[in-house]
């Protein structure tokens, strides 16, 4: 199927109206993404104040998913667990969505593959964030190393 040559007159006006819309766009873009990077620094700056000096700088989070839940509990829970904020996604309807292990998570976590997820919270440096999902679908595929590895990285970074 072909595509239609747009007329000139019809380039103009399309141009015409995002230059138009430029000024209101431009503001409300940069509004939204100085919100967002003030609530990720002030995620930091509470972890920083509540977390680490408690010795918590390890945000865990995993599923009753028969896939993982066996390995997260035998294997890496006991890597973290004295120093661990441990969160459930399977019980994530009891979840209060103020608490910071709640807002880290969804600010760190993000929408992909967070589930199995391993947060690292340093006093300096980035946040070091340990994505499981894809590590099981591939050991599911029969190929462990990507899990092996994920698991050395991590307790490395321990």
């Amino acid at each position: 199927m072909a595509r239609e040559k747009k007329s000139p007159q019809r380039k103009l006006l399309e141009a015409l109206l995002i230059v138009g819309l430029l000024p209101l766009v431009l503001p409300l873009a940069f509004l939204v993404l100085t919100l967002a990077i003030l609530h990720r620094v002030t995620l930091w700056f509470l972890i920083q104040i509540l977390w680490l000096p408690r010795g918590k700088d390890v945000l865990l989070v995993y599923s009753d998913s028969t896939i993982w839940n066996a390995y997260m509990l035998q294997e890496i829970l006991p890597l973290v667990e004295e120093r661990a904020v441990v969160l459930n996604w399977s019980e994530r309807r009891r979840w209060h969505s103020c608490s910071l292990a709640v807002m880290a998570f969804r600010s760190y976590g993000r929408n992909r593959n967070f589930n199995p997820l391993v947060l690292r919270f340093q006093r300096i440096g980035r946040t070091r964030v340990f994505r499981f999902w894809q590590a099981f679908q591939d050991q599911k595929r029969g190929y462990p190393e990507p899990l092996r590895r994920l698991k050395q990285e991590l307790f490395i970074a321990l």
